[in-house]
């Protein structure tokens, strides 16, 4: 029975999420690494897990060696460490180094978490991405500006999910974002020029640097601008027709930007554009699973269970994944205006009454226990499927 050790540095719906796939495994024991009880965990799973330890900072190397070494002695020789948090890939690729497990290595790892280093390694390889250039100096960055022209990006050179990314569009809005960026001496921020176009992603599953799945997804609007405009209610649509003629070139490019980077066994998660002359570029690629309910959108429009495949992918370096796509599916990331906490939710007799017979999952406010209760009268299930075949 293999020992296998996941990484969550908090009990996340979507870390949630993938510790009950990984139980469903064959023959797993399964050891936990996190900041949190596991007194946290909901208590059907938590007597799934096989045996837990808690330590001050899940994204620090040493402490996850020292965590899985301690879990060895209840489950046994570890055969794998996971993780589906971002900024874990490198300290769990290096933990890996220092313990023997399989699995991707550091190199590899700050490949994909490295945004400039990622980029340059693309570019090097007559990838299309976007121009760049890592800077520590204002006056690096107005330099760059002048070269490629407003508007620009702002970002971390280690950033996830959107997180802490601008758009500038002159020089003043690009002090702010440096300051903003870089709060001390020594940190760098990332310029890249902005692409315009339509924002899709490319995620894979792969066994040993083959990509043996693959999904694509199209944003609308563009996560940036959704970033930028509070009020805008984001919506992503996986096509049925994801092995059309129109995706040949994402294709190949994320098949050959993979091989680049180093990617292993397990899931990527690349974002790119179409621009508008029709070419292609490559915004970034992260070598974990994707967020936002993605999985569970591929979920739905193969009629297999994403995170399930993915845990036993990642376990036993094998998969059977689906040979078609049954269906579209999509989602709408509805925002409250303004701050603070939701108060109320409006509308829902309305889109129940329009679309109620499309919808699978709703995922609702944690205090709205009334219109949950409303929506299951209805037939439609908080975050669970239905198996009837809607879509």
């Amino acid at each position: 029975m293999p020992a296998v050790v996941f990484a969550a540095p908090y009990f996340t719906e979507n870390a949630k999420r993938f510790i009950e796939a990984t139980t469903r495994v064959p023959d797993v024991r399964l050891g936990l690494i996190s900041q949190e009880p596991v007194e946290q965990l909901p208590p059907p799973l938590r007597e799934r897990v096989g045996a837990h330890w808690r330590v001050d900072d899940a994204l620090n190397a040493d402490q996850i060696v020292g965590a899985a070494q301690a879990l060895s002695r209840d489950l046994g020789p570890i055969h794998r460490l996971l993780g589906v948090v971002e900024q874990l890939q490198v300290p769990l690729a290096e933990a890996r180094e220092r313990l023997g497990i399989a699995g991707m290595r550091a190199e590899q790892a700050r490949n994909f978490r490295d945004k400039a280093r990622m980029k340059t390694l693309l570019r090097a390889a007559g990838l299309p991405c976007a121009r760049h250039r890592l800077v520590t100096r204002e006056a690096d960055a107005l330099d760059f500006a002048t070269a490629v022209g407003y508007p620009l990006v702002v970002k971390p050179p280690a950033g996830a999910a959107s997180q802490a990314t601008s758009r500038v569009d002159g020089p003043e809005a690009l002090a702010t974002a440096l300051q903003a960026t870089m709060p001390e001496p020594g940190h760098a921020a990332l310029l890249e020029e902005f692409i315009t176009g339509d924002e899709h992603s490319f995620d894979a599953l792969c066994v040993d640097g083959r990509i043996v799945f693959h999904s694509v997804t199209r944003y609308a609007p563009t996560p940036i601008e959704v970033m930028r405009h509070p009020w805008i209610q984001w919506t992503v649509v996986l096509p049925r027709e994801v092995d059309a003629p129109m995706y040949d070139d994402i294709r190949e490019a994320g098949a050959r930007a993979l091989e680049v980077l180093g990617m292993g066994t397990g899931m990527c998660h690349l974002e790119w554009f179409r621009r508008r002359d029709g070419s292609l570029a490559i915004s970034e690629v992260a070598a974990r699973p994707p967020g936002a309910q993605f999985t569970t959108l591929i979920s739905r429009a193969h009629d297999f269970d994403c995170n399930y495949a993915l845990a036993h992918l990642l376990v036993y370096d094998e998969i059977e994944p689906p040979t078609e796509r049954r269906y579209a599916s999509g989602a709408a990331y509805l925002r409250g205006q303004g701050s603070g906490r939701v108060t109320a939710v409006h509308g829902l007799e309305e889109a129940q009454r329009e679309v109620g017979h499309l919808v699978t999952d709703v995922k609702l406010p944690p205090d709205r226990a009334g219109a949950r209760r409303q929506l299951r009268r209805r037939g439609v299930r908080d975050r669970a499927p239905h198996r009837d075949g809607r879509r």
